[in-house]
């Protein structure tokens, strides 16, 4: 059992016996929220600033399943001043200039702006907000696909028994590695095929239909009173019925949104399927099989294009973190009192385990606390170093918040890269990790994302990832949704502990975050299929949704 810590369902306010040590800071007596039993599910839409804001709801004043942030700033710690915390964020990079990321973004004061000297020592040129491990690299191989690259000379149309003993293990990688790229290349050209067509039909029924009237757009009225002489108008008018019913009445917006669709897929074919990419040898030249080189890529944090589009979901990320609470600007925060260390490692598509280890070795090594991972993929070609650097942040004491993934996947049953368990040996390998899956703004059947990983072994606990309203590059704000949005969620709520109660270890914050959290009894549909369905307590470890306002309750009784 993974953790025998947390008992799911449980209140879990008693300070369990390991946590040990003195927390300093504002005593609080207020009584925790109880559990999420008896509560009506909300009826109504949500208004405009819901939507923008209810990750920080509370369920029982707002009937929004949120983390009781307003609620936590308060009734809580309003008149209390914490100590900075450096939270570092490993992806793809962050638009330090935006307009609401100002005063929040981490500065290493050992060294002098662009002077070409390591000035503190520590390796890196020039390194004042941080470290770009990807250099000019920004689309990229899924891992698969390049497990199929560099194994396929050797491995193509052979069998296991053409194969020497000392390579089985590459031969199995790269026969499961061939397999997972081959369904995937094949939905993605299919997709792209179904959206060309759609939009084609779209785009002629729409034209006859105009001729026909002798209109220059159509309307959901003159294509009802549009009376056709034959079948194929008849089709057509019944196909853009339905569309303008039941998706949007202006066309030109649907064939935006297919046209979008057909642009990702195709990205999708261009880049991550694409064997002869080899973006990390034209555009960085460093060996990702070889650790003993660790000092390349370059201070550019933001990404090497002017737009940071490829910036927008490490933006997105430090935005829900630590977006400024005062500067009545865009949107706010999770956690007061937090600096955001900017480490770009994960390009599009999957991350490279050498970029992952070492960033996160950086961010240790330079100060900071928390780390969070809104990255992860099921194919991973050197592990180990990934699980080195996650046991060197427990060494000293730092903490990773991490995102469960988006394929609706129990995870008890699938290998994901990182966590801190297996499904083969679900015993923690550390206590300083933190695998969060998403939930939604409907308590309810549909609680749990559609797309999010679950698993009562392998993921800790969940917290709001769907359509999360956050920072996007250029002083742009977008609403994003994942579990790469619910894992800031809860480093947010982390740093907001280890701001008040500086003394915490990481281990204890851990498990106060899940020992604190909201539970539920509610019967609920797992990846988006009505069929699937399991009581949310029995989803991950803790069975609980992260709660800022208990969790500062219990931090504030640990001794």
């Amino acid at each position: 059992m993974k953790n025998n810590l947390i008992k799911a369902g449980s209140l879990g306010f008693l300070a369990s016996s390991l946590l040990v040590g003195c927390a300093s800071g504002p005593k609080i007596t207020s009584k925790p929220i109880p559990n999420l039993q008896n509560t009506n599910e909300k009826v109504v839409d949500l208004t405009d600033e819901e939507l923008e804001n209810w990750g920080s709801k509370d369920l029982s004043k707002d009937t929004i399943p949120g983390m009781s942030i307003e609620r936590a700033y308060t009734e809580l710690v309003k008149d209390y001043q914490g100590k900075t915390v450096v939270v570092a964020v490993l992806d793809s990079g962050i638009d330090i200039e935006h307009e609401d990321l100002e005063g929040v973004i981490w500065t290493n004061i050992d060294e002098v702006p662009d002077n070409g000297i390591d000035d503190d020592g520590n390796g890196f040129v020039d390194d004042i907000h941080g470290w770009n491990f990807l250099g000019d690299v920004v689309e990229e191989n899924l891992e698969y696909t390049r497990i199929v690259r560099d194994y396929k000379d050797q491995f193509e149309g052979k069998s296991i028994s053409d194969i020497d003993q000392d390579r089985e293990d590459n031969f199995k990688l790269y026969k499961a590695a061939k397999a997972k790229y081959d369904e995937e290349l094949k939905a993605t050209e299919s997709n792209i095929n179904r959206y060309v067509m759609m939009n084609n039909q779209i785009q002629q029924a729409e034209e006859s239909l105009k001729n026909e009237l002798e209109v220059d757009k159509l309307t959901i009225d003159n294509v009802t009173a549009f009376q056709p002489e034959d079948d194929t108008a008849v089709n057509q008018k019944m196909m853009l019925l339905n569309l303008m019913n039941n998706f949007d009445e202006d066309l030109t917006v649907i064939q935006d949104q297919l046209a979008e669709a057909i642009e990702y897929f195709e990205n999708r074919k261009q880049y991550h399927f694409n064997l002869n990419l080899k973006a990390r040898e034209k555009h960085l030249g460093n060996d990702e099989d070889d650790f003993s080189t660790k000092i390349y890529g370059n201070n550019q944090v933001s990404g090497p294009t002017e737009e940071k589009e490829d910036a927008k979901h490490g933006t997105h990320v430090a935005g829900i973190i630590a977006a400024s609470r005062d500067n009545d600007k865009g949107m706010n925060g999770v956690a007061n009192n937090v600096l955001i260390m900017p480490i770009r490692a994960v390009p599009d598509g999957d991350e490279y385990d050498k970029d992952i280890a070492l960033g996160i070795r950086y961010a240790v090594d330079n100060g900071a606390s928390i780390i969070n991972t809104s990255f992860g993929k099921y194919f991973s070609t050197h592990p180990e170093w990934v699980m080195e650097a996650i046991k060197y942040a427990e060494e000293n004491d730092v903490l990773i918040v991490n995102a469960a993934g988006n394929e609706g996947l129990n995870l008890d049953d699938t290998r994901v890269y990182p966590n801190d368990e297996t499904p083969e040996n679900p015993e923690n390998f550390v206590d300083n990790f933190i695998n969060v899956g998403s939930i939604t703004s409907e308590y309810g059947g549909n609680l749990v994302s559609g797309f999010s990983n679950y698993g009562k072994q392998s993921v800790d606990l969940f917290a709001p990832g769907s359509s999360i309203y956050s920072t996007t590059p250029l002083d742009t704000y977008e609403f994003l949704q994942g579990t790469s949005m619910a894992s800031p969620n809860v480093a947010g709520v982390a740093a907001m502990i280890r701001s008040l109660y500086p003394k915490l270890s990481a281990a204890q914050m851990k498990q106060i975050l899940m020992q604190s959290g909201l539970t539920t009894e509610e019967e609920v549909i797992l990846g988006g299929d009505p069929e699937n369905t399991k009581t949310f307590s029995e989803l991950s470890v803790s069975g609980k949704i992260v709660n800022m306002y208990n969790a500062i309750i219990l931090a504030s009784k640990t001794k």
